[in-house]
């Protein structure tokens, strides 16, 4: 026992590198995204370099990381693969995108191919999902994922990341040079401070109350979910204006409210509040609403069903309305960077286990991110949306 022990010492780093690599290999493939402008990516090449290391490969469509600012020379130091066409990274066993596939894409993915992005309904076409079934293609959303806390990781790093860049938005939209009233966010002595209202009291709401309150402004956060409410000024460790959704209060806060803030969260829920359009009308001229939640239907009455022609930004009843999806886009590095941190043990792990299937056994934050198994919807939530049924997934787990 002494003497492999002292053996074992003398082994090079380089040696213990090799004896740490999996015997399962991945094949993951990384798009560019073809949609709007989106430059957000799943794996930074510092993620990228921890994977191929392990022996996993690691395909990357060229040019897809030009919009964090990495060239395809970062990603190839890295020990990714470069290829110049999609059909090349669509041939992957693991594709990891951050928008829903379009119809074309998922025609280049091989049968049985495992899936992860966000499922944006806005973006997410019918024709692209029943494709998906008939390839028997395994996905897995983002948004659905959990950990053993319970929480959901990566909606979690974009609630975060987009709370805080709301601030930023506002503060630029309330100014002269955008057009606003020529409102200093927040406040100096002598001068009544801004008025900030976030209707949702969940990780985004909770971020942009912490900004809001750093930037001297006035907040009041409401919520239906008095735990959430409790939990923010625990969070925050300070007293705030905090209330559900009683009719007058809400009333009173909208006509002195100098920005609105929509951060309710709408995924897996069984009830779904919105601000109706009166409240909106007894709003300031030159008041300012953000709406964080564009992309799963909108939290207001004027924004709710925008569809991706609609303008991001337009006037209605005086009251600016800036409804801009995914704002995390607009730091990608910094949420490519969060998202990478999730991916990387992720995929670690699903290579130790070596299957899809025993991932789902194995893993519950895997599990509960899967919608569609070998092509069977078996998520509710999901399915719904496109109108087709869904079972228990664990009726096809022994038979795929």
């Amino acid at each position: 026992m002494g003497e492999t022990q002292s053996q074992s010492a003398y082994i090079p780093q380089e040696l213990l590198k090799e004896l740490t690599k999996v015997s399962n290999r991945l094949l993951i493939g990384i798009p560019c995204e073809r949609v709007g402008a989106e430059r957000r990516l799943a794996l930074t090449p510092e993620a990228v370099d921890i994977l191929t290391d392990a022996g996993h490969h690691v395909m990357i469509e060229s040019g897809a990381g030009l919009g964090i600012n990495y060239s395809d020379n970062h990603f190839s130091e890295a020990g990714a693969e470069i290829v110049s066409t999609p059909d090349e990274v669509y041939k992957a066993d693991i594709i990891l995108k951050i928008l829903p596939p379009l119809p074309i894409e998922v025609a280049m993915m091989k049968p049985r191919t495992t899936l992860f992005s966000m499922m944006q309904f806005n973006l997410f076409e019918q024709s692209a999902y029943e494709l998906m079934m008939s390839k028997r293609i395994n996905a897995l959303a983002y948004e659905l994922m959990v950990d053993e806390q319970d929480t959901y990781p990566i909606l979690s790093i974009i609630s975060e990341i987009e709370g805080t860049a709301s601030l930023t938005i506002a503060s630029g939209l309330l100014s002269n040079t955008q057009g606003g009233k020529g409102v200093l966010l927040g406040g100096i002595p002598g001068i009544a401070p801004t008025e900030v209202i976030i209707i949702g009291a969940g990780m985004a709401g909770t971020a942009a109350a912490r900004v809001a309150l750093g930037m001297g402004a006035l907040v009041k956060v409401f919520d239906n979910d008095i735990n959430r409410l409790r939990k923010l000024q625990k969070v925050l460790g300070q007293k705030i204006f905090t209330s559900n959704f009683h009719p007058k209060v809400l009333h009173n806060a909208f006509q002195s409210a100098d920005v609105v803030i929509g951060a309710m969260r709408y995924l897996n829920v069984s009830r779904r509040y919105m601000i109706a359009e009166e409240l909106i009308r007894t709003m300031k001229k030159g008041a300012l609403i953000i709406d964080l939640r564009i992309s799963q239907g909108g939290c207001f009455e004027t924004t709710c069903c925008l569809s991706p022609k609609d303008p991001e930004m337009f006037e209605q009843f005086g009251v600016l309305h800036y409804c801009k999806p995914n704002i995390s886009n607009s730091v990608a590095r910094t949420t490519s960077m969060a998202f990478s941190n999730v991916f990387v043990s992720l995929l670690l792990m699903l290579g130790d286990v070596g299957s899809v299937q025993g991932m789902i056994k194995e893993d519950k934050c895997f599990r509960a991110g899967v919608y569609m198994y070998s092509g069977k919807p078996v998520n509710s939530y999901v399915s719904t949306h496109f109108n087709i049924l869904s079972n228990n997934l664990d009726i096809y787990l022994s038979a795929f």
